[in-house]
């Protein structure tokens, strides 16, 4: 059985470089055709379920990729970024690299936001309970803090050793069994076609 997790298509924020984490920002017009151009190949994975995260840039693309009034999951959320929600990545990392490396690799919380590992234990429980509701494949339209945190989680990588997901791509976890601890990474980053590696993170 599988998780595959898609990240949703670029929104505006992305676009202007800045942390979104529980704040909204819509599409962007290359989240959309992001969105469109994966919608053939999603329908083509034949998921048996599809959840999506309940904030709204996962709800437009999941409604973009053809699949309508699916279930939510808030924990699917992103990370809450907390003071650091709407900064600009780059002047973020030139006047806090250090604090900011340290939020990647998850030893750093911003002020009045979620600790990486409170995070990743929602994640878990999400994903864990995708395989427990579904006896075939799932897929989950979420964010690319949920895949890191997945990854962190099933495949035992580091946060700061998971390479950002381009939007509007899938990464395939697949699992022997409903209570498996730990996955096998089928696919990371893969698109119906090359994936635009110009749209930020």
């Amino acid at each position: 059985m599988r998780v595959i997790l898609v990240r949703h298509g670029e929104t505006t924020w992305n676009a202007e470089q800045r942390l979104q984490g529980q704040d909204n920002a819509p599409l962007s017009q290359r989240g959309v055709q992001q969105a469109k151009r994966f919608a053939a190949f999603a329908r083509a994975l034949a998921p048996a379920r599809v959840v999506s995260s309940d904030l709204g840039r996962t709800r437009e693309t999941v409604n973009l990729l053809g699949f309508a009034d699916v279930p939510v999951d808030e924990r699917l959320r992103e990370i809450d970024m907390g003071e650091w929600t709407g900064r600009i990545k780059p002047e973020l990392e030139a006047e806090r690299r250090d604090e900011y490396l340290a939020w990647r690799a998850g030893t750093f919380t911003p002020r009045n936001a979620e600790t990486w590992e409170t995070f990743r234990a929602r994640v878990a429980a999400a994903v864990r309970d995708c395989l427990k509701h579904c006896a075939g494949d799932t897929l989950a339209v979420v964010h690319g803090g949920v895949i890191r945190a997945a990854c962190h989680e099933f495949l035992g990588l580091p946060p700061s050793r998971v390479v950002p997901v381009t939007p509007g791509t899938a990464t395939i976890l697949s699992f022997a069994s409903a209570d498996a601890s730990s996955a096998r990474l089928e696919a990371y980053n893969i698109a119906p076609a090359a994936p635009d590696l110009d749209a930020p993170d």
